[in-house]
């Protein structure tokens, strides 16, 4: 799904002068050109680890609410633990790309019928087979209503196993998009009497896992630490855990920061990226950037004030996204012309590159230069406007874009205030339209679990829950018909299309990217730097640096 939580590929080549941003300014400025941004890598994986480790200690911002992956409070924390310990019917990569998983091949038998022929000999950790019928039964789990990704199976008519080894999944209309979530949550396989069994214990410190990765829940000692170990019968013998124990921890920024800067820590995938400033420098640490669909973006609701697009796009030509990213992100970040990341480049990456790097070179807000005098004749075309309402919830990223946006407006003739919403409510205004009377803007990190750019742009649809100013039929025309195109090049020319007609519309105010920023002890490696480590057992790969 759509994944916005609230506090909730770029391959090496590929990230043409986002490398140098990140390693050498690129023309935009930084906290200084730091010697800590320079010393960070942009990759999509670290390199490879060349021996096993015993054991190993990985941190997390928060605690997992559940290891349920279908229970709707599951979140990024959860998908980093699980990730490890269940597997899907196909699997993301850390390029990004996509490869059968505990489907061994799939197959568009037609273009409403998709055909998965299941692995045979794949076990579940509690040694029992996997079957088709636990596929069946575990993708019926992922629809049904209130499961965490079932607004992925929107367009699913029927699942059924249609062979010993076969299971045929018939949709309402094409969905070439569907596979792609199939690579998130909604393609994990549970063993199905391990999950009833367990009933409500289910994903609770009470309960074990259901899977069939190559690591598995040893523990889960609430409020203290979660154990992985390795699953000494896993079924992908070239991909055995190089570790044999993972102890998973979590604590704040401070704690974290200083249990890898001490060496208690061997790792940890960063929430507030602004950490790797104390990190890239570090004796004993080593910092890697990689491509991710994160992108903070503020978000124009209905209430009024900014209704007019000029009025958007003047906001987005004065906005100082280098300045956003330097007091943020302390200039980890990459400034935003679009409102979803290049990880979402999981094919046709080129195509998607050039057509970004044309849209950042003509758009009306161009990501390292603002353009004021364009902004004000913007405002003054309007005329008469109300008083631009942003809502912040205290925490340090929210405050500086909502003081960017009011100082942006201010700058431009547009009268500007922020509110501040207790953090607790502020994910309110996802589903509650009285809630989102109270401000113009609000601000998310937002992120998709799937590599497909038209899975984020499907955003804009005028049925989108997340969309209150775009009402344009066209704009949904397009976004059936690229989620109907099973073709890559045909999707990806549509899905460019989209992205041009979002920038015009402009519905939200992009403003910084979040790359995937993962901390590593220096004697430890092999864990993808890109976004796709959600998805994907990371752990198995961490392993020995070589000498």
């Amino acid at each position: 799904m759509t994944r916005h939580r609230h506090s909730h590929r770029l391959s090496a080549g590929a990230l043409g002068c986002a490398t140098l941003v990140l390693v050498a300014g690129c023309g935009g400025g930084g906290v200084s050109p730091s010697q800590a941004r320079e010393n960070v890598r942009l990759v999509d994986s670290t390199p490879a680890a060349t021996g096993p480790l015993d054991k190993a200690t990985w941190f997390m911002p928060k605690e997992p609410a559940t290891l349920d992956l279908d229970n709707d409070a599951s979140g990024a924390t959860t998908d980093t633990v699980m990730g490890n310990v269940c597997e899907r019917l196909v699997q993301a990569q850390p390029d990004l790309t996509i490869k059968p998983g505990l489907a061994e091949k799939y197959e568009w038998t037609s273009p409403t019928t998709l055909v998965f022929t299941i692995r045979q000999g794949v076990r579940f950790h509690s040694g029992n087979v996997m079957t088709a019928d636990d596929v069946v039964w575990s993708m019926n789990r992922h629809r049904a209503d209130g499961a965490n990704e079932s607004d992925e199976f929107g367009n699913v008519s029927d699942i059924r196993q249609t062979g010993p080894t076969e299971v045929t999944v018939t949709l309402t209309q094409p969905d070439a998009v569907f596979v792609k979530a199939l690579a998130g949550t909604g393609g994990v396989v549970f063993e199905r009497k391990t999950v009833e069994a367990q009933g409500a214990a289910f994903g609770t410190p009470s309960g074990g896992d259901a899977c069939t990765g190559p690591l598995e829940l040893k523990s889960w000692e609430s409020g203290r630490r979660i154990v992985l170990g390795k699953f000494a019968d896993y079924w992908d013998k070239a991909r055995v855990s190089k570790t044999g124990e993972l102890t998973i921890r979590w604590a704040d920024d401070d704690a974290v920061v200083n249990s890898l800067l001490t060496g208690e820590a061997d790792g940890a995938y960063l929430e507030n990226i602004a950490s790797a400033a104390r990190l890239a420098n570090g004796p004993n640490t080593t910092v890697s950037q990689g491509p991710d669909t994160r992108v903070w973006n503020s978000m124009v609701t209905e209430r009024g004030a900014l209704t007019d697009v000029r009025l958007r796009k003047a906001l987005s030509l004065a906005l100082d996204r280098d300045g956003v990213s330097r007091a943020a992100l302390a200039g980890f970040g990459l400034p935003a012309t679009e409102p979803v990341g290049q990880g979402a480049w999981g094919y046709q990456a080129d195509k998607f590159r050039a057509a970004s790097e044309q849209l950042a070179a003509g758009a009306p807000a161009k990501p390292t230069a603002q353009n004021i005098e364009a902004a004000k004749k913007l405002v003054a075309e309007v005329g008469n406007t109300q008083q631009i309402v942003v809502a912040s919830d205290g925490t340090t990223v929210r405050d500086v874009i909502a003081n960017a946006i009011v100082d942006a407006a201010k700058t431009i003739g547009l009268d500007a205030r922020i509110i501040q919403i207790p953090p607790q409510q502020y994910g309110d205004y996802y589903s509650d339209p009285e809630f989102r009377k109270q401000a113009d803007l609000f601000t998310d990190d937002y992120f998709i679990s799937k590599n497909d750019p038209v899975g984020f742009y499907k955003n804009g649809a005028s049925d989108s829950s997340v969309n209150w100013v775009l009402n344009d039929p066209q704009y949904d025309a397009l976004v059936l018909q690229a989620r109907a195109e099973l073709d890559d090049a045909k999707r990806a020319d549509l899905a460019i299309d989209l992205g041009q007609r979002w920038a015009e519309a402009m519905p939200w105010l992009s403003v910084v990217q979040s790359p995937t920023t993962v901390v590593l002890a220096n004697d430890v490696t092999g864990v993808p730097a890109s976004g796709g480590f959600r998805n994907y057992s990371w752990a198995a790969d961490l392993g020995a640096k070589g000498n």
